[in-house]
């Protein structure tokens, strides 16, 4: 997708599967009868796990880094079933850049299914494939690794990826055209990106939002926010904003198919319009 100076691409690593009704755990069996096309036969939400690549000229910035090349089976009781990833490295490829080409990772949150290949686990050899790159994570986010470790990200993680973090703050503009955005809630300093070129604006919002169903019902919040109140306030306030701004596309990463879209009204509710459509 092209934005005035900026071209922007997903860039696909794999997929999870997220049960419906522990997921979204405010959301019942009505609920998803009724939204049926975001959910598979087994009551799953089928989430995409990726990053954004951002090019400008010869420059590249990548948000998010995916899961990486591993996988793990459903365990009873999660929220989370299957997850897998390690794709991301060859669609980079498919798009022309290779992992040295990318000056900068921007990270959403510190999430182990957006950081996946920025680390190598200890058995692994040689380096993480993005070691030349700056590390971007929010000051808040980066500050919180108690956090972090409770939802997966442990200290292990966060050492290997300190030499090349370099923190940010809300406004920043850490690429041209693209600025910082808190957005607390699902963690301490989650962030969306603003990216503006050419009187055209994309918000890629990370786990604001994690189905097209939370656009219309924003007060349904996910398992895993850490306040799930600051959540929905900001989800509230992000799904207004995009329906009220026609300029601006939404970049959902977890939206599987349908990961660029805008807001609509529809009556009373908003609704998340593929694009293209």
């Amino acid at each position: 997708m092209q934005l005035g100076e900026l071209k922007v691409s997903y860039v696909p690593d794999g997929v999870v599967r997220l049960n419906a009704l522990r997921w979204l755990p405010s959301s019942t069996a009505e609920f998803w009868a009724a939204n049926a096309e975001y959910v598979d036969d087994a009551g799953d939400l089928i989430a995409s796990i990726g990053g954004l690549l951002v090019e400008h000229g010869d420059r590249a910035l990548l948000i998010d880094a995916g899961f990486g090349p591993r996988s793990f089976s459903a365990e009873p009781g999660n929220a989370h079933g299957a997850i897998r990833g390690g794709a991301l490295l060859d669609n980079l490829a498919t798009l022309g850049r290779t992992p040295d080409d990318i000056e900068a990772v921007a990270i959403t949150h510190l999430h182990i299914d957006h950081l996946g290949w920025l680390w190598r686990d200890a058995e692994d050899e040689g380096r993480p494939p993005f070691a030349k790159a700056d590390i971007l994570i929010t000051e808040p986010e980066w500050g919180a690794p108690e956090l972090a470790a409770e939802q997966g990200t442990g200290p292990e993680i966060l050492k290997a990826m300190a030499p090349q973090v370099r923190t940010t703050t809300d406004g920043e503009e850490i690429f041209p055209g693209v600025r910082v955005r808190l957005i607390p809630g699902h963690t301490a300093g989650h962030a969306a990106y603003s990216i503006t070129s050419g009187g055209q604006r994309l918000l890629a919002f990370g786990d604001a939002l994690h189905t097209p169903a939370q656009v219309g019902h924003p007060e349904l919040s996910a398992a895993p926010d850490l306040d799930s109140a600051r959540s929905a306030a900001f989800r509230r306030g992000l799904v207004a904003e995009l329906a009220d701004a026609p300029d601006t596309i939404g970049f959902g990463g977890h939206f599987a198919d349908v990961v660029f879209g805008r807001v609509r009204r529809d009556g009373e509710r908003a609704v998340w319009v593929p694009e293209p459509e």
